[in-house]
């Protein structure tokens, strides 16, 4: 006889099972309209290799310090924001440049770079802590480059059936997302009302903006890159930091700063990486200025319009 779940954990076991189903998905995605040689060509920029590693695994880190020091919070929650600023590599930035209008082989390829680095840079910047980097390496294989290099092997010799392949695996991806967002706030609803209009929730969005404009500075002369690398450079490794939380610390609040940061900035940089795409047709020359990035990042936050002005005076 199969025991039935419980109902108050039912919405978290669907927002797990949809988080899987989402990284599978949007890796077999990925694959499946990409080549192999499309992934590596932005990947020999190595400057822009050494940028985006530096945004990720340097810059952001240092930004969870700074807020520590500016900000008081109480006791587990600098843990959990600097844990998120440690964390990169997020399955989500395929599907976020996608949005953004960005450059998708680039974003899939500084996927790859930063997971690979993940396993080395976390213990490193993380000491004094539990962290198995054979365990994390071998999650992030199996979720996503194994998923990744099954697909571009698909297409690489059956490209028909990768190509009919696509649109199912796109809607998979859409729908895994949207239920995986509801289920989330479902389930961390309590947690996420409880800080509101903390410092918590100010050094959150203050986190959020400076590494997505952080980002788009750092990426580089191409329009496609900048807006990956804004989006790769906000969304953190949800999953990542969670693992280490769970394994070293007790106290709620590392994961509700966890969850607040990585789940509202899904939902934020979901509509900042559209707002991105929309103003890509007008080009990207009015956000090389940081004034007008950050702009952006606020009409965005505020439910402004997309077609508002946003020409520099």
């Amino acid at each position: 006889m199969v025991d039935a779940v419980p109902f108050p954990d039912f919405p978290g076991t669907v927002g797990v099972l949809a988080a899987l189903i989402f990284v599978i998905s949007s890796m077999l995605a990925m694959g499946f309209s990409l080549s192999v040689r499309e992934i590596i060509e932005p990947l020999k920029n190595v400057r822009l290799v050494i940028l985006s590693l530096a945004a990720n695994f340097v810059l952001t880190p240092l930004l969870a310090l700074v807020l520590l020091l500016v900000f008081p919070l109480s006791e587990g929650l600098p843990i959990g924001l600097f844990l998120l600023g440690a964390a990169a590599g997020a399955p989500f930035l395929p599907k976020l440049a996608q949005v953004a209008k960005g450059d998708i082989a680039f974003a899939v390829g500084l996927m790859v770079v930063t997971i690979a680095y993940m396993p080395i840079a976390l213990p490193l910047l993380l000491s004094g802590v539990t962290i198995d980097p054979r365990e994390i390496a071998q999650s992030l294989i199996l979720l996503m480059l194994l998923p990744l290099t099954i697909a571009l092997l698909v297409r690489a010799r059956y490209e028909e059936i990768a190509t009919g392949l696509l649109p199912l695996m796109n809607q998979a991806t859409n729908l895994a997302l949207l239920t995986r967002i509801v289920a989330f706030f479902v389930v961390y609803f309590t947690d996420l009302v409880g800080v509101i209009g903390t410092t918590a929730i100010i050094a959150a969005v203050i986190f959020l903006s400076v590494s997505l404009v952080a980002g788009y500075l750092l990426g580089g002369p191409g329009g496609g890159t900048k807006r990956v690398l804004a989006v790769g450079t906000a969304q953190r490794n949800l999953s990542a930091a969670l693992a280490v939380a769970t394994l070293n610390f007790t106290d709620p609040d590392v994961m509700v700063i966890i969850l607040v940061v990585g789940l509202a900035g899904l939902v934020l940089l979901i509509f900042a990486g559209g707002e991105l795409g929309k103003r890509a047709k007008t080009g990207d020359v009015f956000l090389e200025r940081p004034a007008v990035t950050l702009r952006l990042w606020i009409l965005v936050c505020t439910g402004t319009p997309a077609d508002a002005p946003l020409t520099p005076q």
